[in-house]
């Protein structure tokens, strides 16, 4: 499937398509036929196709985490003692069932993962460093690092 996404092209209607849902992703098939110049049976094909080869994931509402009750936001570098599959599978697969966790990012330099992490309060996030990193096998150094301001948070990609 790979090779396919790599051969597929996006055209001027496509890139238009993805902007205009990553605008507003509760955008009817007319209103979004309408605002790319389609009509609402080709928009509706175009984009089945999107979805089909990978370039829609899916459809969220992002939610306020302030509002939700949601105040810490952390990066947390986490660094491993040794690269055995057998612990990197074990951290990737923990950490896949850890809530808190928004996004985990295996990376170059001196850490091996970076993960943006929420939370309701300090001690919640001690709760999840004493006794959820911690004790997996293999993680041998924690890095915490914690947001005062979100000076830009997005989700839209660049499509031009």
């Amino acid at each position: 499937m790979l090779n396919h996404l790599q051969n597929t092209v996006l055209d001027d209607i496509d890139k238009a398509l993805l902007r205009e849902l990553q605008a507003d992703g509760r955008l009817t098939n007319v209103e979004l036929a309408r605002r790319v110049s389609l009509s609402p049976p080709a928009t509706l094909t175009r984009l089945k196709r999107l979805e089909k080869d990978g370039f829609i994931r899916n459809y969220a509402a992002i939610v306020d985490r302030e509002k939700a009750g949601y105040d810490l936001l952390c990066f947390i570098h986490i660094a491993m003692q040794m690269h055995q599959q057998e612990q990197i599978e074990n951290f990737r697969r923990l950490v896949q069932d850890m809530p808190e966790v928004l996004e985990c990012h295996h990376i170059t330099g001196e850490y091996d993962y970076l993960l943006k992490v929420v939370f309701r309060s300090r001690k919640d996030l001690e709760r999840f460093a004493v006794n959820r990193l911690t004790p997996i096998p293999g993680v041998s150094r924690i890095h915490t690092s914690l947001v005062f301001t979100e000076v830009k948070s997005i989700t839209a990609l660049p499509l031009e």
